[in-house]
C-alpha cells in the first residue's frame, strides 16, 4: 500500500536554549527499549515510522514527546531528553519540529490510538513511512549519542 503522505524538505538542525522563540508544530521521538529502536506501524499504513506526532493546542514540545511516547508506544517508565530543533518545509509552509532522545525501561499495553504495532530493530527498517526525513532525524541523533 502506497503511502499518501508528505515529507518534510530543507530539513535545518539547530540548537534552541529558548524554545520560547519558535512555534513547534511536531515532536519526534527517537526511542530505545533493551538496547534496540523503537519503530511503530501506523494502522492505516503499512510501513515503518518513528513515534512523533502534532502539538495539540497550548502544549509544549516535551509534553507532545510524553504524550505521543505513551500514544504510540505504551511506554509507562522512561527518561526523555531533547536533542535539536529542526525547520523545514512541509507543503510549501514552514514547519519546527523538536527531537527527543527516549530510553523505556518498561513498556505497557499498547493504547488503543492510530498505531497498530511496534517493533525494535538495531537500525533503520523498511519499509519507512518517511524515507526521506527519518534517517536523517534518526542519523542525526545517532551521532550525537554515539
Amino acid at each position: 500500500m502506497a503511502s499518501s503522505v508528505q515529507p518534510i524538505e530543507k530539513i535545518r538542525f539547530f540548537v534552541r536554549d529558548n524554545d520560547d522563540l519558535v512555534i513547534y508544530n511536531f515532536a519526534i521521538i527517537i526511542s530505545l527499549f533493551q538496547g534496540q529502536w523503537v519503530w511503530v506501524r501506523n494502522k492505516n499504513r503499512s510501513t515503518w515510522e518513528l513515534p512523533a506526532g502534532h502539538l495539540e493546542p497550548g502544549e509544549t514540545a516535551l509534553e507532545a514527546a510524553h504524550r505521543e511516547l505513551f500514544e504510540e508506544t505504551g511506554a509507562l517508565k522512561y527518561t526523555i531528553h531533547p536533542i535539536v530543533s529542526y525547520e523545514g518545509i512541509l507543503d510549501g509552509i514552514q514547519v519546527f519540529g523538536k527531537i527527543f532522545l527516549a530510553r523505556i525501561t518498561e513498556l505497557g499495553p499498547l493504547p488503543d490510538f492510530e498505531i497498530s504495532e511496534i517493533h525494535f530493530f538495531y537500525g533503520i527498517p523498511v519499509p519507512l513511512t518517511y524515507p526521506q526525513t527519518q534517517p536523517v532525524f534518526f542519523n542525526y541523533v545517532q551521532s550525537i549519542i554515539f
